[in-house]
């Protein structure tokens, strides 16, 4: 779930595949379905695969279960698309949905450059010589701005460290871009949508094994700042996803947030881990009342208010989605 949700962080649409040999909703889906929604993914297409396998009637009593699943969801418009993508039958009603159901995204190319990384790597060879060492290679898509050859970066958080007191300290990284590629074509600059890969002069043991995960790459200067601790209003879903239960059965009841329990939140990309040091109700303007929480993290993250996070809660030893939730503030980090 956790790296469904941090590629979920750059997605501008979803497939959601379900197999056609099984019953709907499996709990994975109801929770995959969840995620959707908690990230605010918009266009949204229903794979129905596997109809090789079956018969036309269990197809037909299946896509009655899909519809009647997505209904009060973000899918609740989305098409169901019967598929075999072992036999490779309808792939291209896919692609023509792809094309032309899912509006290309507003982009803003005049801000400054936020990268958000999902994966890096050390792309030299064991053995190699140190004259032909390569930098450290970052891949993410970009949010906003245009990123060119040459440009000077800075990485947030950075190098994380922790003091004698156990507090932690940050160090962010400045290089300069070196290469960019997308799908084998070298770029002179990249624009918002699609993945790219960046080559940067960075040291490529801070890069391998996606050691950069969660971190921001942007202009020297140009990032938001990064926090140790978050304030957030909450919202918890009414019953557990993702659980098998027995027979037409609901899911446990989710309680509240307590003090120091301890959760897993995305932000962005990042999957960080955090001790809940307080919770209050407030009422708002409008007389509602909010729920909020102060979560210390053990990850320093670069983010910003009003950024959305997702909530997980370790159960019966897998970390299950619980609710979402929008950062107000927090404890800033002096650099």
């Amino acid at each position: 779930m956790a790296t469904m949700l941090n590629g979920a962080a750059i997605m501008d649409a979803a497939l959601l595949l379900i197999a056609g040999n099984e019953t709907c909703p499996q709990p994975q889906t109801s929770e995959h379905m969840a995620a959707i929604d908690v990230m605010g993914l918009k266009h949204i297409i229903i794979v129905q695969n596997k109809i090789d396998l079956i018969r036309e009637q269990q197809a037909l009593d299946q896509f009655k279960q899909i519809t009647e699943f997505k209904m009060g969801t973000n899918a609740a418009n989305a098409p169901i698309v019967p598929i075999s993508a072992q036999l490779k039958y309808n792939i291209e009603v896919i692609s023509e949905y792809i094309v032309k159901k899912i509006p290309l995204p507003i982009r803003d190319f005049t801000s400054e450059p936020r990268l958000i990384v999902i994966r890096s790597f050390d792309v030299n060879k064991p053995g190699s010589e140190v004259e032909s060492l390569k930098g450290g290679v970052a891949g993410g898509s970009l949010l906003k701005g245009v990123l060119r050859i040459g440009q000077e970066i800075e990485v947030r958080p950075g190098i994380t460290t922790k003091n004698a007191d156990g507090s932690l300290h940050c160090k962010p990284i400045k290089s300069r871009v070196l290469t960019m590629y997308t799908e084998g074509n070298d770029l002179q600059f990249a624009v918002p949508g699609g993945l790219i890969g960046v080559g940067t002069k960075i040291e490529p043991t801070l890069c391998i094994a996606d050691r950069l995960v969660g971190q921001v790459i942007g202009s020297e200067g140009s990032l938001p700042p990064i926090y140790y601790q978050i304030e957030i209003q909450y919202y918890l879903m009414r019953r557990l996803l993702g659980v098998r239960s027995e027979g037409k059965a609901k899911g446990a009841k989710i309680t509240d947030l307590s003090k120091n329990e301890v959760l897993l939140v995305n932000i962005g990309s990042l999957s960080a881990g955090g001790r809940v040091t307080a919770t209050k109700d407030m009422k708002s303007r409008s007389g509602e009342i909010e729920k909020r929480a102060k979560i210390v993290l053990n990850n320093a993250v670069c983010t910003e208010v009003k950024e959305k996070i997702a909530i997980s809660r370790k159960i019966n030893k897998h970390w299950r989605l619980i609710g979402w939730g929008e950062i107000k503030g927090g404890m800033k980090m002096a650099i």
